[in-house]
């Protein structure tokens, strides 16, 4: 871990700084226990649902997002059953690997909303994954890329303490009951693909922000699709991935902010902001008001949102908080909806935000933060971890 953390050191944006390096080793033990959930959890012929990634593991997740993966052969035949629970969205992707897991792309092959199923009064439903669909099934059926590697599904909130994520069972129709234990030899084969994704995982990212940086988006936005969601062929999928992400670089002095300001897609089914740290790490979403979504974030009288990034509270309640970090990525998504605007990035002042926004913009006073904020634990802490 070590050797890696030289290596990739210097590809960050402050490769002499010891903290950085420090946050780094960090980053590389996070993904040597994401790793072994991907690699000795689970193999495609006796599949469980690995929480990747999570509150623990937090290269980049969606603060409002739980998600769980199964490892798949797309030659094989699983059945799901579960029960949807009340997210507001809930999905599942099927994928040729997964980011850190071998070099891009890893490539959409099929989309399903759960709402699409036929799912029984109480939320449950069974769904069959195969290459074809068995003669005489009726019931939901979803077609199995024979490349596919990974399912992933994703229960997405709106109200983190009221929502509720459902639950999962995935089996392979085609294996013996009994798992086999791992031999000498898959042992030491997983080990050495541990390896290999720790630094591949944090490469991945890493070259993701300097490409913003190439691009000159520094305090500006951007669509992006991400390379895991590239190559969805439309003739397989069940529906396009409706989702569309914008992103870009912030950078910032202690003494200054940035505005967010857009309109919203109309109509829209979920969309958030959320901001990450140097390293691609979700800025801490549990103990700071890091990420908004169309729940929690407040629109201006006339329909527009506005949010201030900023290290220093701002006193308005659309507060993007950085923790401290001079820059970072920003990550913005649209999901349910067609073309969506790209948002507009300003830089101001520190002292003159308000000039900036609309005179009946309220005070959000420290104690009142206070509360905003412990509430806010207490709902990340009721959801799933790991």
């Amino acid at each position: 871990m070590l050797k890696a953390a030289a290596e990739l050191i210097r590809l960050t944006s402050r490769p002499s700084d010891p903290q950085m390096e420090a946050e780094l080793s960090q980053q590389l033990l996070t993904n040597i226990a994401t790793a072994y959930f991907i690699y000795f959890l689970a193999t495609p012929e006796h599949p469980d649902w690995i929480p990747l990634p999570s509150l623990a593991f937090i290269v980049q997740p969606n603060p409002d997002d739980i998600y769980l993966r199964a490892p798949l052969r797309g030659d094989l035949t699983y059945r799901i059953v579960g029960e949807r629970g009340t997210a507001r969205v809930v999905t599942l992707g099927i994928k040729e690997g997964l980011v850190g897991t071998a070099e891009p792309p890893h490539p959409m092959l099929n989309f399903c909303d759960v709402d699409t199923l036929e799912l029984e009064a109480d939320g449950s439903f069974e769904l069959l994954l195969s290459q074809e669909r068995p003669l005489g099934h009726v019931g939901n059926w979803l077609y199995l890329d024979p490349r596919a590697t990974t399912i992933q599904a994703r229960f997405r909130f709106y109200d983190w303490a009221k929502e509720r994520d459902g639950r999962l069972a995935i089996e392979c129709l085609d294996s013996p009951v009994e798992k086999p234990v791992a031999t000498r030899a898959e042992i030491a084969e997983r080990l050495g693909a541990t390896a290999r994704y720790v630094e591949r995982y944090a490469r991945t990212w890493m070259d993701y922000q300097q490409g913003l940086r190439d691009r000159g988006m520094i305090n500006t936005l951007e669509f992006t699709a991400f390379a895991e969601l590239g190559g969805l062929d439309p003739k397989l999928a069940a529906a396009a991935v409706p989702q569309h992400y914008w992103s870009g670089i912030f950078e910032l002095g202690a003494d200054e902010a940035l505005i967010l300001e857009t309109a919203l897609p109309d109509p829209i089914r979920y969309w958030n902001v959320q901001l990450n740290d140097p390293l691609f790490n979700a800025v801490d979403y549990v103990n700071r008001q890091s990420s908004l979504n169309g729940s929690q974030a407040r629109l201006d009288e006339d329909g527009l949102f506005r949010a201030v990034i900023s290290a220093v509270d701002p006193g308005v309640p659309n507060w993007l908080d950085t923790a401290g970090f001079s820059h970072g990525t920003l990550i913005g998504r649209w999901f349910g909806c067609g073309e969506g605007p790209l948002p507009s990035l300003t830089k101001v002042p520190l002292a003159a935000v308000r000039d900036f926004l609309p005179k009946d913009t309220p005070v959000m006073a420290r104690e009142d933060r206070a509360g905003v904020i412990s509430a806010r634990r207490r709902a990340a802490q009721m959801r799933r971890h790991w």
